[in-house]
């Protein structure tokens, strides 16, 4: 299923995997509400600086955050655009069930 404002089914995926981690889903919060380099962002968890690294990577390969060299360091922030395309996705699935529970109750109704 591809939703106009085009996601990919594997951008989809990669998106869905991504946000599956309550870690990434906090980077993306983190990162949307304002920059952090990737050494402020480790600081806020218990794991590696790598571990935090490979979160980023995914986040990134995502495309829900975008990382940009400054100096030595990385600066990450989040991408607004990506999650409103896939707020589109989810939009797009609630209308479909939306649409399926309203038969179901014309359904019902007809039965009474």
């Amino acid at each position: 299923m591809v939703v106009r404002d085009e996601l990919s089914e594997a951008e989809v995926d990669r998106i869905f995997r991504a946000l599956a981690d309550a870690t990434r889903r906090d980077i993306v919060r983190r990162t949307l509400a304002g920059e952090a380099t990737v050494s402020e962002l480790a600081a806020s968890y218990e794991m590696s600086f790598a571990a935090v690294q490979k979160h980023v990577a995914v986040l990134e390969g995502a495309g829900l955050v975008v990382k940009r060299p400054h100096g030595r360091e990385r600066i990450v922030r989040g991408n607004p655009d990506m999650i409103r395309r896939a707020q589109m996705l989810l939009d797009h699935y609630e209308q479909i069930w939306r649409a399926r529970i309203d038969r179901l109750d014309a359904l019902l109704a007809e039965d009474t």
